[in-house]
């Protein structure tokens, strides 16, 4: 589970909900200072224990460059509900959402980040037909997570039926937290984020990141198709897909690569300058092509 930054909204960050064909989105949501975007918007997708909490440290600075950007919980994330129905939660079926919420941005093109698990929903997007104006992978991967990652999100998947999310937190979430030394406001925003979730969602999600396949291939031939560009962008020390399963991805890809130094599996927190640098810089040179 990844810690944000901060909590508070900075100026221009305020808390929404989109609506869509597919149901609500809790979302925050930044403009540029001058409340009038002229560059695409972009989306902001989290990965499987995050929330749209994640980006804080970045949507400022990125709706600076003047565009409107959106981070949301996906579907039966913290603060988005979600049904109990499994069905819901498969790679495919967040993916059609992704796509909804695409289409509400409009009309303009969006420009599309998926981290971690929300980088392969991305994905999933992208390969139903949806056409962003262009497509990040962030700490993301090839295919299905494994070793220690796998290990966390099986036994996370496996205790969720048996203990519930409120005592999973109160087990074993809380005290490594506590040992961390995590301050006591920042503690209550996990807490809540934790519980928040859908536990049949968490626990669905959780199987979907264990069984994900390798659709490289596919992607780089729809990508090319439709000439989209992509970036993978990834922290140097990242411990989920590790750094040169990542450029290995980029490369079959054929997309933009960058490595964020400093950081881990969370480059939005952990070096938001840096990653926020590079990610308008590859949206401005790809909206150079798209005139």
């Amino acid at each position: 589970m990844s810690t944000p930054r901060f909590l508070n909204l900075p100026p221009g960050v305020s808390r929404v909900t989109v609506e869509t064909p597919r149901g609500p989105f809790a979302a925050l949501e930044a403009f540029p200072g001058s409340g009038v975007p002229e560059r695409c918007p972009a989306l902001l997708v989290p990965g499987l224990t995050g929330s749209k909490e994640d980006f804080l440290a970045v949507l400022q600075t990125l709706a600076a460059s003047g565009r409107r950007v959106l981070a949301i919980d996906m579907r039966g994330q913290y603060e988005s509900i979600g049904p109990d129905d499994v069905s819901a939660y498969t790679r495919a079926a967040l993916g059609e959402d992704v796509a909804a919420l695409l289409d509400v941005l409009g009309p303009d093109p969006v420009h599309l980040v998926g981290h971690s698990f929300g980088g392969l929903v991305c994905r999933e997007t992208v390969l139903s037909g949806a056409l962003p104006a262009s497509l990040t992978l962030m700490s993301s991967g090839p295919s299905a997570a494994t070793g220690q990652a796998a290990a966390k999100a099986r036994a996370l998947r496996d205790a969720i039926p048996e203990l519930g999310l409120a005592q999973i937190w109160e087990l074993a979430l809380e005290p490594d937290y506590l040992g961390r030394g995590v301050q006591p406001e920042v503690l209550a925003f996990l807490k809540a984020r934790t519980v928040g979730n859908s536990e049949k969602g968490l626990s669905c999600m959780a199987g979907e990141l264990l069984t994900a396949p390798d659709r490289v291939d596919e992607l780089t031939k729809h990508c090319a198709d439709a000439g989209l560009r992509t970036l993978v962008l990834y922290g140097e020390d990242d411990d989920v897909w590790s750094p040169n399963t990542q450029a290995a991805m980029a490369e079959r890809l054929n997309a933009d690569r960058v490595v964020i130094p400093g950081a881990a599996h969370s480059p939005a927190w952990e070096a938001p300058e840096t990653t926020a640098a590079a990610l308008r810089t590859f949206w401005n040179e790809t909206e150079h092509t798209l005139k």
